[in-house]
């Protein structure tokens, strides 16, 4: 949609399949210690990891809900995933409505949070971690069956938060209809969080004061042209690269978006695309599409966990 995008990504690039069959794939992160990614399929309740060598495999079954049958939730799994400052895997699992942290290594399970002021998370959905060790995340209902109008539905609202490395859990947003992907600008400085609502299809950006919370927010993208011409999927999960270009996913593919807003141009997978996340030398960029794992090279460098 620009010839800007020709210094982000050759005319000639190809979208690589890298695996399939998955129910709804999502959450991917790369994880440099060891050269592998680990992502998520949401409704089918299992965490996997994809190496060049192995491709695919089961990392974590269940990787959410691990309790009697229940027809409370539509999805129980992992969903979104992120590494902290030790290294270990930071993940939102819708089932037990929480966000853990699991050891790559050994597999074993802690909570992080499950509540706000005494009630439980609807369903924790994507997380983006700081380097200070702040984790923002939303919580939209998405995990719950019926929704907004789910009998277990605690929370009057579906929020974004902030977690800081004192325990302390702040609100960043609680109007936003359906908040879904959330990622923070190279410096900081900035928040991007997703809306999937298809009456407000959005990306809204905030602007972070010292304390990390908002001192000014506004509509980044609205991505309802593209969804009235017909484009698959809603905004949902994004990356950045290196110079704050955003690679947001929304109706049409994965959106490549300028700092100030601009749509330069679409990775069109020709399906609805969930999440992207940046790997291996940080020009691959991997994207998590309904029932499939792809990745592409770019010429430019991402933001890697």
């Amino acid at each position: 949609m620009s010839p800007s995008l020709d210094a982000v990504v050759e005319g000639e690039a190809r979208i690589e399949m890298l695996a399939e069959g998955f129910v709804w794939s999502e959450g991917p992160v790369w994880v440099q210690d060891g050269g592998y990614l680990v992502f998520s399929d949401v409704p089918a309740n299992v965490m996997y990891r994809w190496s060049e060598s192995e491709g695919a495999t089961v990392f974590l079954k269940p990787s959410g809900y691990d309790g009697p049958p229940t027809e409370a939730f539509r999805e129980p799994g992992s969903n979104g995933l992120a590494l902290d400052a030790s290294g270990a895997l930071l993940v939102c699992d819708h089932g037990n409505r929480a966000i853990y942290r699991v050891d790559l290594k050994t597999h074993q399970k802690t909570t992080v949070v499950d509540r706000y002021k005494g009630k439980k998370f609807n369903s924790p959905n994507d997380l983006a971690v700081s380097r200070t060790g702040s984790v923002y995340f939303t919580d939209p209902p998405y995990g719950l069956t019926g929704l907004n109008d789910s009998p277990v539905k605690e929370l009057a609202f579906n929020g974004v938060y902030l977690l800081r490395p004192d325990g302390s859990l702040l609100v960043v947003d609680d109007k936003l209809t359906f908040p879904n992907g959330v990622a923070l600008s190279p410096d900081e400085r900035r928040l991007y969080v997703a809306v999937s609502d298809p009456d407000g299809p959005v990306i809204m950006a905030y602007d972070l004061g010292d304390d990390g919370l908002p001192v000014h927010r506004q509509v980044f993208f609205d991505a309802m042209p593209l969804l009235r011409a017909g484009g698959p999927g809603l905004p949902d999960g994004m990356c950045l690269d290196t110079e704050g270009r955003l690679f947001a996913t929304g109706p049409g593919g994965v959106l490549v978006l300028t700092p100030k807003g601009d749509l330069i141009g679409v990775i069109d997978l020709g399906r609805s695309v969930a999440n992207c996340a940046f790997g291996e030398d940080g020009h691959t960029l991997f994207v998590t599409a309904d029932d499939i794992l792809a990745r592409v090279r770019l010429k430019v460098s991402g933001l890697v966990a």
